[in-house]
């Protein structure tokens, strides 16, 4: 998974929050941001995908992940999530009424203009750069989860993307605790070595991240 993967090296002072689905709540994405206790520059922040799609304003999300990457390259980190696929699949005339069926309509209006699917070069860069896997010496995050069945390096794209209960339902232990999104619950996730992160923000639920390693969670209504 050569450039599709990230190692980090976590100074022992710094704390990592992870931010789960979005899906175009760019408020409730505002709202999360103005509770975290982040020192920006110093913490590290990680989106675990699903920026697009299903909410009022996909494109503002990207917009507003976009400015923080480029206010702290070093700092904010971006995963990639099945819709973000499903979204390069339909620009390149694949599985186009799969993206509309899962809600890709509201992020092809943010793109319109003048009847013209307009989408800006620093976008599609984003899109193009996501990883599908960060990792550091204590935690692996993924959108989706991970495959069981296989060591790290030998995960698909669709396995992290897609995996859900294969995954978290898996009665062994993971050599990492691994933090993920993609399946939505109605709190966190939680157990020793598995922490998910999505809660139906999109559906009503919350916008939740967490902050680590203490386990502390962070939400907003949406």
């Amino acid at each position: 998974m050569s450039g599709v993967r990230d190692f980090l090296k976590i100074n022992k002072d710094s704390k990592i929050f992870a931010i789960g689905d979005i899906h175009g709540c760019i408020d409730s994405l505002e709202s999360l941001l103005a509770i975290l206790p982040v020192k920006w520059g110093k913490d590290f922040v990680i989106f675990l995908g699903d920026y697009i799609d299903r909410g009022p304003n996909p494109r503002k999300v990207i917009e507003k992940v976009i400015e923080l990457k480029n206010k702290f390259p070093d700092r904010v980190f971006t995963l990639k999530g099945n819709h973000e696929q499903m979204f390069e699949r339909f620009l390149l005339g694949y599985d186009i009424s799969t993206f509309l069926y899962n809600g890709g309509s509201a992020t092809l209006r943010c793109y319109y203009t003048k009847g013209m699917l307009e989408i800006p070069g620093e976008h599609l860069k984003f899109l193009k750069e996501l990883k599908l896997i960060i990792e550091t010496e204590e935690y692996i995050f993924v959108h989706g989860g991970i495959n069981p069945e296989k060591p790290l390096e030998e995960q698909t794209e669709d396995d992290v993307l897609w995996i859900r209960g294969s995954f978290y339902h898996y009665p062994g232990r993971f050599e990492k605790t691994v933090v993920f999104g993609h399946t939505p619950f109605s709190e966190p996730f939680v157990k020793e070595d598995r922490i998910g992160i999505d809660t139906g923000c999109v559906y009503g639920g919350k916008l939740t991240a967490v902050m680590l390693p203490d386990r502390e969670f962070f939400q907003v209504n949406c």
